[in-house]
């Protein structure tokens, strides 16, 4: 059987992937917006775990397409370990078609672009990556270990591997002060790194101590309201221009759910905001919204 150490968490577009802890929690776990692994302590599942756990899957679930390779940030793995477990994968389940991960940038500072290439050709092909924002004052106060431009360096290692990326941002984050210059900054992170799929998220807080606001770092800090946080995806779309994006706020806490092509429906995205901003949309529900 599949064993999960719980909260288990994954991407909307996993849904119907067979889900493998190949960690257990965060290896950074400090970002301060995230509660999610802060019951766990991390670490990496014993292979002897994780292998029974995919012979399991062979033996019982033969016609698996798809594997998320779960908790947090899977790409902390060194590369040996990740091509034991794709390589297992491939032997394992015959029907096979794709494997993806959460990764943090922090993961690719220790991996080069020929290793990520050995990693892409044993089955790797996509992986999801919380930047949150673009803006540097809000990456220090969340305290997410990176820069903006760290980021951008970092995540050109995969890409260049041939592994699409699917960045996921998080709207409200900077709070009024800063929804401007994070909604601009944003964009031009993601038009610089230029994923195959961006996403916004909604902030949601669940309950903390100490509060957001302090952990922040700024006492004035508000939860942004609906019309404020579809103004701010506004003007981050309105500022991307790169090609090729396909953008998405198709998770649970959004507002309002969009997809298209940036190149090619920019102007009926943000008709779509427009929409709503004027009342004549309809929103998501507070009792929908979830993380």
């Amino acid at each position: 059987m599949i064993h999960y150490d719980e909260p288990l968490y994954r991407p909307p577009s996993e849904a119907r992937s067979l889900i493998l802890q190949a960690t257990i929690g965060c290896s950074h776990n400090r970002c301060a917006f995230c509660v999610n692994y802060r019951s766990k302590r991390f670490r990496v599942k014993k292979q002897s775990e994780l292998f029974a756990e995919i012979e399991w899957a062979g033996a019982n679930l033969p016609h698996v397409r798809r594997v998320f390779l779960a908790d947090g940030d899977a790409l902390v793995l060194s590369v040996s370990k990740l091509e034991r477990i794709l390589n297992k994968l491939r032997a394992e389940l015959p029907d096979l078609e794709r494997v993806t991960a959460y990764a943090g940038p922090k993961n690719f500072r220790n991996k080069t672009t020929l290793e990520l290439s050995r990693l892409k050709q044993a089955g790797l092909q996509m992986l999801y990556i919380g930047a949150e924002s673009g803006d540097d004052e809000v990456l220090c106060r969340i305290d997410k270990g990176v820069t903006a431009q760290e980021m951008i360096e970092l995540c050109r290692k995969p890409q260049e591997a041939g592994i699409d990326l699917s960045i996921t941002v998080i709207l409200g984050l900077g709070g009024p002060r800063l929804s401007k210059k994070h909604a601009r900054n944003t964009a031009a992170l993601l038009d610089a790194i230029s994923p195959r799929y961006a996403s916004a998220l909604t902030l949601m807080l669940a309950p903390r101590s100490p509060s957001f606001a302090q952990a922040f770092g700024d006492p004035a800090w508000r939860m942004l309201e609906p019309a404020e946080i579809l103004a701010e995806c506004r003007e981050m779309i309105a500022a991307m221009h790169a090609d090729g994006i396909t953008f998405r706020s198709n998770h649970a806490s959004n507002y309002l759910a969009l997809a298209g092509e940036l190149s090619r429906d920019k102007d009926a995205l943000l008709g779509q905001i427009d929409e709503a901003l004027r009342g004549e949309g309809r929103l998501r529900p507070e009792f929908l919204r979830g993380l």
